[in-house]
């Protein structure tokens, strides 16, 4: 069975370096990190290079045997320079990172593109994978966008990262996913949620699902068994579920920990 990952969404109010016990004791042994916020003035654990929260991340690391998947956000607009990003693209190298996740805010897809591509050439020089992630309510809003775009970069490093959520609530299917250029294929975020969500137009109601109304794998009604299959067996995948702790659990570790269970589970049916 695959190894799933934990994506920081899931648990957002927990940062490096107490993130990594945190993780381990949930069941993880790999993890993403929000070294960069995903909306301005939006929750973030920024990492600097010889720091003592460096030095501490890693120790953690180590002892208790937990890697790093990812780091995010890389929110690329229009006003955004890209060689900004090099400190922390070196932070998330000394992490051992091996992807960055790219939200999308420029609504001119030219100029996007060109800043993507140079994001991808700097990343590629660390080893590292590029992951543009696709969401309703911006300019990168669906699959196929998403998917114009790595093509046109021409960067094999420069890839689609596919949300299970982002992916239905935009009109996305497991058919288009199968219908894909393998190789544009970089992650999967697995989640779950009703088919019948908040209508498109209201922006907030999506917002909120998305950030604090997804369930568990295999609580709700996505196809998800049906994406893990039709995404290449290489694939890296992470569960991503930020939700409100509620007297269902008596803690967000036995939260995250019953999705951990929910996300293997899952897997296991693939």
């Amino acid at each position: 069975m695959r190894e799933i990952s934990f994506s920081h969404l899931t648990a957002l109010e927990i940062g490096p370096p107490e993130l990594i016990d945190f993780v381990a004791d949930a069941g993880f042994h790999s993890a993403g990190i929000r070294i960069q916020p995903a909306v301005k003035g939006g929750n973030f654990y920024p990492i600097e290079a010889g720091s003592l929260k460096l030095d501490k991340t890693l120790e953690r690391m180590k002892a208790r045997d937990v890697k790093v998947l990812d780091i995010e956000v890389m929110r690329i607009d229009g006003d955004t320079n890209i060689i900004e990003f090099l400190p922390a693209i070196e932070v998330g190298a000394q992490l051992g990172a091996t992807r960055i996740c790219v939200n999308g805010e420029d609504e001119n897809l030219s100029r996007f593109t060109h800043s993507f591509a140079e994001l991808c050439r700097i990343a590629g020089n660390y080893g590292m994978e590029v992951d543009l992630e696709f969401m309703l309510w911006r300019p990168i809003k669906n699959l196929e966008i998403a998917e114009q775009i790595v093509r046109d970069t021409g960067c094999a490093n420069g890839k689609v990262l596919i949300d299970a959520l982002h992916l239905t609530r935009s009109g996305g299917t497991v058919a288009k996913v199968q219908a894909m250029n393998p190789e544009y294929i970089g992650a999967l975020q697995i989640c779950d949620v009703p088919l019948l969500g908040p209508d498109i137009t209201d922006i907030p109601a999506i917002l909120g699902e998305a950030r604090a109304g997804r369930l568990p794998p295999l609580e709700g009604e996505l196809p998800l068994v049906e994406l893990v299959r039709a995404v290449p067996a290489s694939t890296p995948i992470s569960v991503e579920v930020p939700m409100q702790l509620t007297n269902r659990f008596e803690s967000l570790i036995d939260q995250v920990r019953y999705i951990k269970t929910a996300a293997d589970k899952c897997l296991s049916k693939v």
